[in-house]
């Protein structure tokens, strides 16, 4: 079995001039959202065992919340400087390349991809991933490669602002 969580990243600020996007940082909601969705995965026990992270700042602070309430090093996060501008094709060479022995893997990125990536594994199309939402894709598989032939034998999307 292997476990994809694909995580959009907090919600963050335009408020600060003369920054470049990759700069832009969290806001409080994207903080106070990280930490109730990681607490969410938490409960159900849904702990990843690699972390790879987008390097913008709001993607990286995301990761490192989660990484927090999971009690993760944050040395194991791995920053994949593609993943900043990566299309969907991109996102799933990151997540082949992944080392077979890890059985759940955690990736923080942005939209519009991380939303088409989401999509090319569920049926019921996700219109938008908000910020701090999560998919969950669990597949009957050895392997990383291929997955985007694969179709997961369950599933899940949460958000912050979903009712549970």
């Amino acid at each position: 079995m292997k476990d994809l969580y694909i995580v959009r990243h907090g919600k963050s600020t335009w408020d600060i001039e003369g920054i470049s996007d990759i700069d832009r940082p969290l806001k409080e909601r994207g903080i106070n959202d990280g930490y109730k969705m990681a607490e969410r995965l938490l409960v159900e026990d849904k702990i990843p065992e690699m972390i790879i992270s987008s390097p913008a700042v709001r993607a990286l602070h995301s990761a490192t919340i989660f990484a927090r309430t999971f009690n993760f090093p944050y040395s194991d996060i791995t920053i994949n400087e593609g993943i900043y501008h990566a299309g969907t094709n991109m996102m799933l060479s990151i997540i082949q390349q992944t080392d077979d022995n890890i059985k759940s893997l955690m990736i923080f990125g942005h939209n519009p991809t991380f939303t088409d990536l989401s999509n090319i594994f569920v049926n019921n199309k996700i219109a938008n991933v908000p910020t701090t939402g999560i998919v969950g894709l669990k597949f009957e598989t050895n392997t990383w490669k291929g997955l985007e032939k694969l179709m997961p034998k369950d599933w899940f999307f949460d958000f912050p602002k979903n009712k549970i």
